[in-house]
């Protein structure tokens, strides 16, 4: 059976950690829980054992035949901190071993997840800045706290991400060890094969508005723009995503930029590119190539068109500004970021899709183009697909009836290689 330790530290966030714990148990893993002496003050040690079904470890003496301090971190498959304190995060950081849960994270060769809980004063504070870059440049997958609510009336970053959010990026590990465990292509078995990549990803589609109640848009999900994010995220890449309309959760561990529109998807994604600095940016999202010139106010009613019972409201429509053009553009000749498209064909009789994503890959300037056709609606909102990654090198990679996760997982092996080539 799976083995995850879960640490808890001491913030009011502690109590979220109870459903996390009751989640990981109901998909079949093994919990042991390492809450802190400060944990254990706001959740006490009964509630851990019962959901647990086992002792809780809340030292380095208790049954010190066993060696817990050391044990434990051999033993695990996963170590899950969360919360994680401003606290906590500088002891991990400097490598001290204070309490059993820093001693777990000295003696554990295991995926660790980190997802910082603290006020936004504390989560911005530079120490805390240097603090997760350190571990984040060790290989740890830190969290990025979601924006909302926190203790009393503060709103702002630093508030843990959902827990049903962290159980799933904490299964995409999981599985990931997996995958790379059963890889035979000589890809790196041994740990985040991402780590210190900053990448930004665009998700969704776009709704372009003609009134105040109707919009122009498209059939786009998000679900491979984020198994592109969660593929990432669990090789220990630093995502930020620009989203916009879309049918499920953005995953816990990312940055997150909303973008109703085209417009706002343009102004976003070079506002994220020059922010961040990013080794690649994924325009992975349904961006819509046109728009009604002229938005009317309020809602267009049958009313407003006179008598006439057949009459109908004309839209004129115009081009949106291409932003994977403006993006290549804007890098011009310098090495700057690998750069991805997303082509979504429906080829017509004798035409192949390579053929098709490998003119687009040169009208766009792009590195690689990731295609798919969409005839007959496919692909759209499904968890399996059929894509071609192509290269400006001419190389084509080929998923076929894979999962979405497969495919981004693919797409990550050819980053990888691409990107390191230009570090």
């Amino acid at each position: 059976m799976t083995s995850v330790v879960l640490g808890v530290t001491g913030g009011i966030a502690a109590y979220k950690a109870v459903e996390l714990l009751r989640l990981l148990r109901e998909s079949g893993i093994d919990v042991t829980v390492v809450p802190t002496q400060s944990a254990l003050r706001f959740v006490g040690e009964p509630t851990w054992s019962a959901l647990s079904g086992k002792p809780v470890a809340t030292d380095v003496w208790t049954d010190a035949h066993q060696v817990p301090h050391v044990a434990l971190g051999q033993g695990a498959d996963l170590v899950l901190i969360a919360p994680a304190t401003a606290d906590f995060l500088a002891r991990a950081a400097h490598g001290m071993a204070s309490d059993l849960l820093t001693n777990v994270l000295l003696t554990a060769r295991c995926p660790v997840i980190v997802a910082p809980a603290m006020h936004t004063e504390m989560w911005q504070h530079p120490a805390t800045s240097a603090n997760v870059a350190t571990l984040r440049a060790r290989g740890v997958i830190v969290v990025e706290p979601s924006v909302g609510r926190l203790t009393g009336t503060d709103t702002g970053p630093g508030r843990l991400p959902d827990p049903a959010r962290l159980v799933e990026l904490a299964l995409d590990v999981l599985r990931d060890q997996v995958r790379r465990t059963a890889d035979l292509t000589g890809a790196d078995l041994t740990g985040a094969d991402l780590t210190g990549v900053r990448a930004v990803v665009s998700v969704g589609g776009t709704r372009e508005p003609w009134d105040d109640v109707r919009f122009l848009g498209n059939r786009s999900s998000g679900k491979q723009g984020f198994a592109i994010v969660r593929s990432a995220l669990t090789r220990g890449a630093e995502v930020t995503v620009v989203v916009g309309h879309v049918d499920e959760p953005v995953p816990a561990g990312c940055a997150v930029i909303e973008a109703a529109t085209a417009e706002d998807m343009r102004q976003a994604m070079h506002a994220a590119v020059a922010d961040i600095d990013p080794h690649v940016v994924i325009m992975a999202a349904a961006v819509a190539d046109f728009r009604p010139a002229r938005g009317a106010t309020g809602k267009i009613t049958k009313e407003s068109l006179g008598e006439d019972p057949t009459a109908v409201p004309e839209v004129l429509l115009e081009r949106t500004t291409d932003v994977l053009v403006e993006l290549v553009s804007k890098r011009g000749s310098a090495p700057g970021p690998v750069i991805v498209g997303f082509a979504a064909e429906a080829p017509g009789e004798g035409e192949a899709l390579g053929d098709r994503a490998m003119a687009k890959l040169q009208r766009k300037g792009c590195d690689l183009v990731v295609a798919n056709a969409i005839t007959g609606g496919a692909v759209f909102g499904q968890d399996a697909t059929n894509v071609l990654i192509v290269g400006a090198d001419g190389v084509v990679t080929e998923v076929a009836n894979a999962s979405k996760a497969q495919a981004a997982h693919a797409l990550w092996d050819t980053l990888s290689r691409l990107i390191a080539a230009r570090r």
